[in-house]
């Protein structure tokens, strides 16, 4: 059976606030959590007048509070800002108030600008990429409890403590976090709405090099994919064309909110831009609710992974509310609840 799950960007409307899209993240994570989808994940960006979210643990909470059998979790915490410790004890403390429900996902991207991730890090050089292998086994040792002895930390406990704790995951588009989430015994989520070239390869070496951990014995892949579905084919494709205009003007170095349909429909393309689109919407699974499953059951059975994490953007909330609850009735989300 094939579970479905969200990743949820919070993505903020032409004429919209930030306030608007977190308070559409929680009637999103109350809906699908009544329709059958097993986790509920919460992205972090910056500085930006797109996406809303920037400190995914807050509002995981807030989730959590308000919802009965989703797991709850980032996709991802951008590990390179932070302390490990300090991630490890706000983990620590969502397993404690909601226990066994919690997921803890990281990534390497700085979630925003270099400037920004500076910012973030004052002293740093804005990426700090090559320390994100030692930060992960960091953060395994301070959730798990389990540092090493010689470690310099070796003493220090993140608490509280507790019977049980958030399983890790790895988050990337690249062979490269899939290389260390096999190496440290994580779970690992590809982003195929980031990179749709190579992942196959990616999700097969993960498994084939996957190293047992003590949380989790056999390796656990979930594919991230962008999904818009509407009754029909072309009303799904119309609605999808808010986001296409949004990415090609992120791709031309524009981060703002997502236009309106009627923006997106009548802007003036230039032929690389339709160009640039078309490449973009290979990224994407976008139509009616048969040809959308049929597409995400073809990637399930290429990448060899049994759950989706379906991220859906469109203008209208209520659209995008409706493109899960089709997904969940083609997939019979029901007969598991």
């Amino acid at each position: 059976m094939i579970k479905l799950s969200v990743l949820d960007q919070s993505p903020i409307r032409s004429g919209g606030l930030h306030a608007d899209a977190i308070a559409e993240t929680l009637k999103l994570a109350q809906a699908v959590d009544q329709l059958g989808y097993s986790r509920y994940w919460v992205a972090e960006h910056h500085n930006s007048l797109g996406l809303a979210c920037t400190v995914p643990e807050i509002l995981i909470s807030r989730i959590a509070s308000m919802t009965n059998r989703l797991r709850v979790g980032a996709g991802g915490i951008m590990l390179s800002h932070y302390s490990p410790l300090k991630v490890a004890e706000t983990f620590r403390m969502l397993e404690t108030l909601f226990p066994g429900r919690i997921d803890l996902g990281v990534g390497r991207a700085p979630g925003t600008d270099r400037r920004t991730s500076a910012a973030l890090r004052p002293g740093s050089d804005g990426w700090g990429a090559e320390q994100f292998p030692g930060q992960v086994e960091d953060l395994m040792g301070f959730v798990s409890d389990r540092t090493a002895a010689n470690h310099p930390f070796a003493s220090v406990r993140a608490v509280p403590t507790g019977p049980g704790i958030p399983p890790l995951w790895l988050l990337g588009s690249s062979d490269q976090s899939g290389a260390l989430a096999a190496n440290f015994g994580c779970g690992f989520s590809f982003a195929h709405f980031i990179n749709n070239h190579g992942g196959t390869d990616v999700m097969r070496a993960y498994r084939d090099h996957f190293q047992p951990s003590t949380e989790m014995q056999q390796p656990q892949g979930i594919l991230a994919v962008f999904a818009l579905c509407a009754e029909t084919d072309d009303e799904a494709e119309r609605l999808c064309s808010s986001r296409d205009l949004w990415r090609l003007r992120l791709d031309q170095g524009i981060m703002g909110p997502f236009p309106s349909v009627e923006e997106a429909t009548s802007y003036p393309y230039t032929a690389a831009e339709r160009t640039r689109i078309a490449l973009n919407q290979q990224r994407q699974v976008v139509g009616s609710p048969e040809r959308v499953k049929a597409q995400l059951l073809e990637l399930c059975q290429a990448y060899e992974v049994n759950e989706l994490l379906l991220l859906t953007i469109c203008f209208d909330f209520e659209s995008r509310r409706r493109s899960y609850e089709l997904l969940a009735d083609a997939f019979r989300l029901s007969d598991g609840v």
